[in-house]
This record gives structure tokens, sequence and C-alpha cells, in this order.
């Protein structure tokens, strides 16, 4: 046809395998190309590499070739292994080669005349077509360009690997060093303009606090995620990527109610929760908020439904001989495989590895309740974008399960207050009930309201409640109070007091 363009081809994408990855780089990276991959110490580049093989052999049969030009094969082999990766087999069975170009202790390396790469882009040429690889990783580019003093037989070099790799039909990553978090790209200001792809892992120290993440900056020819998204690296798994943004506003609702534990409760929300949704119950310290998770996680026994516990704050023995305090068997419910309870502190491990725990959890335990108690607790181990991301994620995630959720927040104060986990959970959450310590005539009280109940009438009363052996029982509306949420009564309030101090003054006369 007269005037017709010859239209490429549209770029395909290689699934690295790497879990979360693949979802912010829309199906993985371009097929045929080099990526950089980029970061300071202790950012997992080796991992990245390493596991971009792995899962190549794993989960599509796909052989990879490992360039190593700081560490040796032994060192690569036996670090790995904590990762799940057994190399050593993969060689024997001619799935993963080794060009090993690390260093030999104690041998000086000079530079004499201009540098020339050809004899090892012979020998990676060499073990690719011996393995028929697909993939192919170099660690690190750093290590190499060192020796040279030339930045431009560094940039010539550069582009002498990548046409190089590309000829061969390999789909390939090579890594590289940078000194700051934030700031060059790469260690020689070059590396990332004679890639096709470039991607930058980060471990930040923030709030003294560490943080990684993976922020692809550059896909030639194709799209991709902006933005930073926090991963974690897993012993027997490997990097496992948190994408944020693959959260979806798809979860079905339901108009299934499920009891709290509390018929009292059910009464005050209309009937009950609905089974897919995340309830929120703030207060002071000792206002009942255990308690509440307690009733919620023996509510309505009859159905034999699963129900998971997550606790950050107290002991698998004090919540069990507090639930006996009030009249409940936790050890029954879970002789019978009906209960499930997980108690960590938060700082023995971070909030992203928390999160991927959690999630596992309840994919293979398969719950119809999950209750975090606290998620305050968890604002320790993270900064504050941290936790609006691991909040996010969590309900996301439950929502979807279609599992109906009660997470506790801790206020600031005793007598209210907004805390850093409402603000970040408040918007999110299908259900809001608040207990707050009331102060009336010399005697500390407690009150319950419902705050917000998405889909469904519910009781806007401040209820009293008191706690027995029994449990919780909510009782008659607080009247002619108010301030009683921010913990600032108001003239009304102190009239009302001083109105029943005399009642009590012309009694007792």
């Amino acid at each position: 046809m007269i005037g017709a363009i010859n239209q490429e081809p549209p770029i395909v994408k290689l699934p690295t395998g790497i879990p979360g990855f693949d979802l912010i780089a829309y199906g993985g990276l371009p097929q045929g190309r080099t990526a950089l991959v980029s970061g300071t110490a202790g950012s997992a580049k080796t991992v990245f590499a390493a596991q971009f093989l792995a899962a190549g052999i794993q989960k599509f049969n796909e052989n990879g070739v490992f360039v190593t030009f700081e560490e040796s094969p032994e060192d690569i082999r036996r670090n790995m292994q904590g990762l799940g990766w057994d190399i050593a087999r993969w060689e024997s069975e001619g799935r993963w080669a080794f060009v090993d170009v690390s260093p030999v202790p104690g041998t000086e390396i000079i530079e004499v005349g201009n540098y020339d790469l050809g004899a090892l882009l012979a020998r990676i040429e060499h073990a690719v077509k011996r393995i028929n690889a697909k993939r192919l990783s170099m660690d690190s580019l750093g290590a190499i360009f060192a020796q040279i003093s030339s930045m431009s037989t560094v940039r010539s070099e550069l582009f002498r690997i990548g046409s190089a790799l590309k000829r061969m039909g390999v789909t390939a990553i090579l890594t590289s060093e940078r000194s700051h978090e934030h700031g060059d790209i790469a260690r020689y200001g070059v590396e990332e303009f004679v890639t096709d792809n470039v991607i930058v892992l980060r471990n930040v120290l923030e709030d003294e606090k560490r943080r990684r993440t993976v922020e692809i900056l550059k896909f030639r020819g194709t799209s991709h995620q902006k933005g930073e998204f926090p991963f974690s690296v897993i012993p027997g798994e490997g990097i496992i990527v948190i994408p944020l943004s693959a959260s979806e506003l798809k979860q079905r609702s339901s108009d299934i109610r499920v009891t709290s534990g509390n018929p009292e409760l059910d009464a005050m929300c209309g009937g009950g929760f609905f089974r897919d949704s995340i309830i929120l119950v703030s207060g002071a310290t000792g206002t009942g908020k255990t308690l509440m998770v307690t009733t919620f996680m023996a509510g309505d026994l009859s159905n034999k439904e699963r129900r998971l516990l997550f606790a950050f704050e107290e002991s698998r023995e004090q919540l069990f001989r507090n639930a006996t305090g009030w009249g409940i068997d936790f050890e029954k419910m879970e002789r019978e495989g009906t209960l499930k309870v997980v108690c960590d502190y938060p700082e023995v491990a971070s909030l992203e590895d928390h999160l991927i725990r959690m999630k596992q959890v309840i994919s293979e335990y398969q719950p119809a309740r999950v209750a975090v108690d606290s998620l305050s607790a968890l604002e320790r181990v993270s900064t504050v974008k941290g936790f609006r991301e691991f909040v996010l994620a969590l309900t996301s995630f439950i929502k979807h399960q279609e599992l109906v959720g009660m997470f506790t927040s801790t206020t600031p104060s005793l007598l209210g207050g907004t805390s850093v986990t409402e603000a970040h959970i408040s918007t999110i959450t299908d259900s809001i009930v608040l207990l707050r310590y009331v102060e009336l005539m010399g005697e500390m009280r407690r009150g319950m309201t419902v705050l917000k109940m998405r889909g469904s009438m519910h009781d806007k009363d401040i209820r009293e409640f008191t706690i027995d052996g029994k449990g919780l029982h909510i009782g008659n509306p607080f009247r002619n109070i108010s301030g009683i949420l921010s913990g600032n009564f108001n003239h009304i309030a102190l009239q009302e007091t001083d109105r029943l101090r005399g009642l009590f003054q012309d009694t007792d006369s």
C-alpha cells in the first residue's frame, strides 16, 4: 500500500516473578532489554538480581546467567540459600550459570591502556548459549568500572554491554551503586542514560526507622506506575513489593449482619455490623477496647466460623486469662479450631514485614472475622507515611476477602482526643465506636457512642456503660452533658453537675 508506515511491534513485558513488582511495572520488564537497578548499600540490589533469575527458573522455566564482579559464586550460593534458592542444584541441572569476574584476594589490578570488555562479553555469550538462558544479571558494574579512569570509556563500554546483551536475546539486569538515597542515580552519572530502563532501590533511615522502597524511574517506550513503593526481604521468599496502587475499589457489599458479641451494641448499630465491614474501636487505655475485641471474637459461636486475632500489646496468656474472667473460653475455641491468636511485639519486625505476615496468615487460615488489637501499637515502628500505607493495604485486603474486621486504637489522653491512627483510618472504616471516660461528681464513668455506621441507621446517643465479671453492659444515655467526646465539658455539664451535687447535699442533710 502506497504511503503505508511500517509500525514497530509493541513492547512485550517479561514477568520478573518478584511478588508485587510486576503490578507496578504493568507486567514486568521490557523483554530483550537491559534494566539498571541502582541503590545504596543494604538496598537489596544483589537479592533483586538473583531473584530475577530464581523466579525465572521456578515460575517460568527460563534459565539464567549470573555475572558476579564482587562476591564469589560460593558466597552468593550460601547467601541466597536462606531465601530458599538452591543455586547449586540449578547449576547441576544446567539452569543457572555463573560467570565469575570477582577479584582474587591479594591480586592487584592495574589499568594498562584502553580497557576492553571483549573477553568478558565472549564468556557471557558462551554461558548464555550453553544453558539457553533467557535472563541475565550482572552484579555490579561499579566493581569493574572502578578500574577505569576515563569517563568516556565507561560510557562507551556501557553502550557496548547493552548492545551485546540485546544481540544475545536476553532480558538483563545490571546493578550499580549510588552514594546517597537521593541525588545522582548511579555512581558515574552516565549509567541511567545508556540503559533502557532504570529502577531505584532505597533503604532510607527516617525517625530512627529503616524503610526500603522501589521506584521505577523509567521504562523506555512503555508505561509503569510512578512513585515509590515499600518492599521487604522475607526469609525463604525474597523481595515482596507492596503495591498500594493495586488496591481497587471493587469489593462487594453485603446486607448480611453479624453480631458484635454484645446484643446492646448490636441494637445501637441497627442490628449488628455488616459482614464485610471494618470497625474502628477508639478509646483511652482501660475503657474496654480489648473486651470489645474479646466479645467480637466470641460472637455467635453456633456457626463454627473461624476467628483470627492479631495482638500487639498483650500476650496469649493474658488474653486467655482476661477472656476467662469475662466468661469466654478462648482455650476451648482454640481446641475446636474456631480461634487463632497471633501475638507479637511490634518491634520484632518492620511494618512491611508485619503486613506481609498478616496477609499470609489470613489467606492460610481463612477466617470469617479478623481483629487487630491494637493498631496504635504499630505506630511505634513506622513513619507516618509508612503507617498510612500499612492501614490502607490491610483494610483493602480484608475487605476484598469479604471479612468483618475490628481494629482498636488508643487515644493520646484519658478523656479523648484524636490519635494518629484515627486520622489515617477513620475515612476508610465503615463503623466507628468511641469509648470515653466521663468525669461526673468526682467519679470516673464510661461512655460509648457509635459515631459512624456506613449504610445503616444507628443510635446517636452517648450511652453509659459498665464492665464487670460478665462483660460489658450498655445503659442509658447521658443527658444535659456536652463535650464528652472531646473531654471538655461546657457550662451545661458544669451546671448539671452542680445541680446533682446540690441534690445529694440536700438528701444528706
